[in-house]
């Protein structure tokens, strides 16, 4: 098992070293496709529910080893490994995800309930982001993104349910802000600041991300 944990601590570590050193006109070296669930309690806004499903390439890079027992699947002690290197590399670019009220950029606390799964010959990880201090659900210009500004890594939101809503309040709604689309989109301008401010200018890369934007009617 130690030599398997060493060649994923390798793969992870390329990574992440290209991630650091990825230049402005950096184009994608891994593609992850996401589904954000926003969830609720008692009228606020309490984090987000993350599942991201990995390339091939990169699922058949981290996977090789791990089926320690051959039977041709990948159990969740298989997985633990791989699963702890990725969180804690995802730690130092605070998990590609940014949340904004207004003009405030908003904290979360560490993750919950991390765990990978191997299912139809995709890699997925799952885990929960609570905000540091939750928002309330009617308050005007909440958003979120999942981005790597350098571009080393490709985030795109599923082509269907891309967005939930978990126990939201009657007339809660997210809308998925598309830059290619609406270029001249304040709430995206806001938070491409944003991303800048947090992970250095000359860092943004020219892929395209999107935002979602969170509202609910006020009572």
């Amino acid at each position: 098992m130690q030599k398997y944990l060493t060649a994923i601590r390798c793969i992870t570590a390329t990574i992440l070293l290209g991630l650091a050193g990825a230049p402005a006109l950096a184009h994608p070296h891994m593609w992850v496709t996401y589904e954000m669930t926003v969830t609720y309690d008692k009228g606020t806004v309490t984090g987000v529910d993350h599942v991201w499903s990995f390339d091939d390439a990169y699922a058949a890079m981290a996977l090789e080893g791990l089926d320690t027992n051959n039977d041709g699947k990948y159990d969740q002690h298989e997985l633990e490994p791989l699963l702890k290197v990725n969180m804690d590399g995802l730690k130092e670019f605070n998990y590609f995800t940014v949340a904004k009220l207004g003009e405030e950029q908003l904290n979360f606390l560490p993750p919950t309930n991390a765990h990978l799964d191997y299912t139809n010959g995709v890699l997925h990880l799952t885990f929960h982001l609570p905000l540091a201090k939750p928002v309330l659900a009617d308050a005007e210009g909440l958003t979120f993104a999942v981005f790597d500004p350098s571009y080393f890594i490709d985030f795109e939101p599923e082509k269907t349910d891309a967005v939930k809503l978990a126990s939201a309040p009657t007339g809660c709604t997210a809308t998925v802000l598309d830059p290619d689309a609406e270029k001249q989109d304040e709430q995206a301008k806001k938070l491409g600041a944003a991303m800048a401010q947090q992970f250095g200018a000359g860092a943004v890369g020219f892929g395209s991300y999107k935002t979602i934007a969170v509202s609910c009617k006020k009572l």
